[in-house]
């Protein structure tokens, strides 16, 4: 076998990898790390043993993501400030026709998949996401089968009981919403950004303590809608500062730049044709992969 073909083999199933270690990890950027060592793992490997690529490659990331997550449990505890996954920049057509794809990848989701420990995450990621075999997940987590199944289970339950209930949004719709957010936003229109809004919306800043941005998530729809009122009158006032829209984590989102220097991405989370969270990434390290668009799968 040769290297060519190593490469071949990675590179095809690329996407699919990028995404598994994406789901497990929150950060696009430590993603690409994950996937550089992963390969030159994968290089070394002998071809003819491998029997499912795609079962081995997968085995092979979880294993380093896992390792990845968990030497980053420390820095998490020191974070100043909520934590929130990496914004997620894709291209407008990708993944709109596979609903669990793009559920898995929203914000939503990645926030609550932050409340699993590592095993549970990437159990519940390769087995509900991506539909892996309970063998295979051992393989990959270095658990019993037995095992493997009990975290499915505590895994599934933990997510559901804590995932709303509701229809999946039409993306016309949240679009809709998202533009008449912001013409709200940019006007002052209280009166018509409190109509967009759940009366216990949240929004939850993630600036690590390198950007100005609440330390405490804002609950409420008058408290919300005054910050952000605020937040985009100063903003309108800062030279150079434009919005534009971009899809991130398969949604609507508002990015704020100055030239070509990401200031912070705005993502929302629409229920029952309400807003009910707002997620502000203004940590200038988490905004560095906003430069480049993802491919993803499963």
């Amino acid at each position: 076998m040769t290297t060519d073909e190593h490469a071949e083999r990675f590179t095809l199933l690329r996407p699919l990898l990028f995404t598994i270690v994406y789901e497990i990890l929150g950060s696009a950027t430590e993603s690409d790390d994950v996937l550089q060592d992963s390969y030159l793992r994968w290089a070394e490997v002998d071809l003819a043993t491998v029997r499912d690529t795609r079962s081995y490659l997968a085995r092979l990331v979880t294993r380093q993501t896992l390792n990845a997550l968990r030497a980053s449990a420390r820095r998490r505890e020191d974070y100043v400030g909520p934590w929130l996954p990496e914004p997620l920049l894709l291209d407008d057509a990708d993944p709109s026709a596979d609903v669990v794809l793009a559920e898995s990848v929203s914000m939503a989701m990645l926030v609550l998949l932050e409340t699993l420990t590592p095993d549970e995450r990437a159990v519940f990621v390769l087995r509900e996401v991506f539909g892996f075999g309970y063998d295979e997940i051992a393989a990959a987590v270095g658990k019993s089968v037995t095992t493997v199944h009990q975290v499915a289970h505590r895994s599934r339950e933990h997510v559901q009981a804590r995932r709303r209930r509701f229809q999946p949004v039409d993306a016309a719709e949240t679009m809709q919403i998202t533009e008449r957010f912001r013409t709200a936003s940019v006007t002052g229109d209280m009166a018509g950004l409190l109509s967009l809004l759940a009366p216990n919306v949240t929004w939850t800043a993630d600036s690590g303590g390198k950007a100005t941005a609440a330390r405490a998530p804002v609950v409420g729809a008058q408290k919300v809608a005054g910050l952000l009122i605020d937040l985009f009158r100063t903003g309108g006032r800062m030279p150079g500062m434009r919005i534009q829209m971009v899809n991130c984590n398969n949604g609507p989102a508002m990015v704020a730049r100055i030239g070509d220097r990401p200031e912070g991405v705005l993502l929302i989370e629409v229920i029952d044709g309400k807003i009910t969270n707002f997620y502000a990434v203004r940590n200038p390290d988490k905004l560095v992969a906003m430069t480049v668009r993802r491919q993803i799968s499963r």
